[in-house]
C-alpha cells in the first residue's frame, strides 16, 4: 500500500449537490483505504511476530499497549465495577434481591462493560498516540523516506501495532473484568451486606463460558478497530502540526463511535435470534 501521494488539485464543485457527492466519494474511498490497510497489516503480521527483525518492534508495542496502560485500566476497571455494583444494588434493594448482585455485575462486566471500558481507554491512550506518532512521521516525510528505501510502511509501522493490540486487548479486558468484579464485591459487602462468598457464588452460577468468549471477542475486535483507524488517520495526515492534531482527534472520535456500533452488533449476533 502506497502511503505517499501527490496532492490532488480539483476544480471547485459546481454546487452543493456536487460538493456533497464529492464528500461521499471521498468517505467511501477512505473506508476502502482503511480496510486495505487492515488487510495488509494482517498479511505482514506473521513475519512481524516470528522473524527476528520485526520481533523487537512487536515487543515494544506489547509494552506500550499493555504495561503502560495498566494503571489507567486498573483504576477504570475497579471503579467501573464499583459504580455498576452500587447502581445495580440500589435497584435490587427495592425487591429485596441483593443476593443476585454478583450475577448482575459479573454478566454485565464480561459481556459489555469490561471490553467497552478497555476499548475506550485504549483508544484514548494508545490510539491517539499512534495517530499522533504516525501523523508526525508522515508530515515530516519519514514515511516517504521508507517508501523510497523500498520498506513498506504498513509492514514496518502498522503491523507491529496491530499485533500488539491483538494480543493485549483481550488480556486487558479480562484484567478489567476481574478488577470490576472485585470492586462490585467490595461495594456489595460494605453497602448491601452481601458476603463476598455469597457474591462470588451468585456470580459464578449465572455466568457462562459463552459470555467470556463474547467479551474477549469484542475486545479483540475493538483492538483491530483502534489500530486500523489510528494508523489510517496517521498515514493520511496533511497540513503539518494542525493536521496532526486533527488526525489525533478524528482517530479518537471514530474509534469511540465504531466501538459502540460493533459492541451492539456483536451482542445482537450472539444473544438475539434473527
Amino acid at each position: 500500500m502506497t502511503i505517499t501521494r501527490e496532492p490532488l488539485y480539483e476544480d471547485a464543485p459546481a454546487g452543493r449537490l456536487a460538493a456533497l457527492g464529492r464528500h461521499v466519494v471521498a468517505w467511501f474511498a477512505s473506508i476502502g483505504q482503511a480496510v486495505r490497510l487492515m488487510a495488509e497489516s494482517f498479511g505482514y503480521l506473521p513475519g512481524t511476530i516470528f522473524r527476528r527483525r520485526g520481533r523487537g518492534e512487536f515487543m515494544k508495542q506489547l509494552y506500550s499497549t499493555g504495561i503502560r496502560t495498566l494503571p489507567v485500566i486498573t483504576v477504570v476497571g475497579l471503579f467501573a465495577g464499583m459504580i455498576l455494583g452500587l447502581q445495580v444494588g440500589l435497584a435490587l434493594r427495592r425487591f429485596n434481591q441483593e443476593v443476585y448482585l454478583g450475577a448482575a455485575v459479573m454478566i454485565s462486566l464480561i459481556r459489555e462493560m469490561g471490553p467497552f471500558v478497555t476499548g475506550i481507554c485504549l483508544s484514548a491512550c494508545v490510539g491517539s498516540a499512534m495517530a499522533a506518532e504516525l501523523g508526525t512521521m508522515t508530515v515530516n516525510d519519514e514515511v516517504a523516506a521508507l517508501e523510497i528505501m523500498s520498506i513498506p510502511p504498513v509492514r514496518f509501522l502498522a503491523a507491529p501495532r496491530m499485533g500488539g493490540l491483538l494480543v493485549m486487548s483481550p488480556l486487558l479486558a479480562f484484567y478489567a473484568c476481574v478488577l470490576g468484579v472485585v470492586g462490585g464485591g467490595v461495594v456489595g459487602y460494605t453497602q448491601f451486606n452481601v458476603s463476598f462468598s455469597q457474591y462470588m457464588s451468585s456470580a459464578m452460577s449465572m455466568a457462562e463460558l459463552k459470555d467470556l468468549f463474547v467479551g474477549l471477542l469484542k475486545a479483540t475486535v475493538f483492538g483491530v478497530v483502534i489500530c486500523t483507524v489510528s494508523c489510517h488517520q496517521g498515514f493520511t495526515t496533511r497540513m503539518g502540526a494542525v493536521g496532526v492534531g486533527r488526525a489525533t482527534q478524528r482517530s479518537v472520535i471514530i474509534s469511540f463511535l465504531l466501538i459502540l456500533m460493533f459492541g451492539y452488533m456483536i451482542t445482537r449476533m450472539f444473544y438475539l435470534e434473527f
